[in-house]
């Protein structure tokens, strides 16, 4: 990180709890025992690095990148924008940003999706962008759909993007999802109820900038990401930031 600033401690209260009998694969997968700090090493701090030059045209664009600009995806095109910041409110640039979606039916492409919404042949449904030197990113992408999942009798999730932001190799990785203001599916949602402070939760959720929005083509939803302190976005794979 940077700064020497004080450091500003975990707060455990806000962040999701890691098994919840709600959540039905959380209570199978939550570590039981105590958990270890281990050093990390050269290896994990410093590399494999990715390769910004690997960055093509269309890999933020997620309507047509999966036929190389030949077909778009079907569905309701919007863009996602934001900024990547450290706690203190500064830009981190450069950064790679990946994200991952259900098509506009909500099925993912992926063998072991099986819900009977069909695949989309134009859609892929992931993409990447680096962020500018202030820390702006931007995809354009169609609005995925919600989709039933096996935990309860008739669980659903609501529409969300996944997030994946690296920092300086690809051991320095958080995860976390985006949903969409307005879903009533949000405080429905076993997965995002893990989230007890409603406060913390509706850091995930993106609000509607029509500012940017295109007419006739496009709405925009915007989505900051603070990487730590007390304005950080919830992450599922390590909550306390980097």
């Amino acid at each position: 990180m940077t700064g020497t600033g004080r450091l500003m401690p975990r707060r455990r209260e806000v962040h999701p709890v890691a098994s919840d009998p709600d959540y039905k694969t959380s209570v199978s997968r939550a570590p039981t025992w105590p958990l270890l700090s281990m050093e990390s090493t050269p290896s994990e701090e410093t590399g494999p690095r990715f390769g910004h030059s690997l960055i093509g045209p269309l890999d933020n664009n997620l309507i047509l990148n999966f036929t190389q600009g030949q077909a778009p995806a079907v569905g309701e095109r919007i863009r996602v924008h934001g900024r990547v910041l450290d706690e203190t409110g500064r830009p981190v640039p450069h950064t790679l940003v990946e994200i991952w979606q259900a098509n506009a039916g909500g099925r993912y492409r992926h063998v072991k999706d099986t819900y009977f919404a069909p695949l989309d042949p134009n859609f892929g449904g992931c993409g990447r962008t680096l962020t500018d030197g202030e820390g702006r990113y931007e995809f354009l992408t169609i609005r995925p759909g919600a989709y039933p999942w096996p935990n309860r009798a008739n669980d659903w999730r609501p529409m969300h993007i996944h997030f994946s932001v690296f920092g300086h190799a690809f051991g320095q990785r958080l995860i976390t999802q985006m949903y969409f203001e307005g879903d009533p599916l949000i405080a429905r949602c076993p997965i995002a109820a893990t989230v007890r402070d409603r406060s913390q939760l509706d850091r995930l959720v993106a609000p509607l900038d029509l500012q940017n929005s295109r007419p006739m083509d496009y709405l925009a939803y915007k989505f900051d990401i603070v990487l730590r302190g007390r304005r950080q976005t919830m992450f599922e794979n390590k909550p306390q930031g980097m």
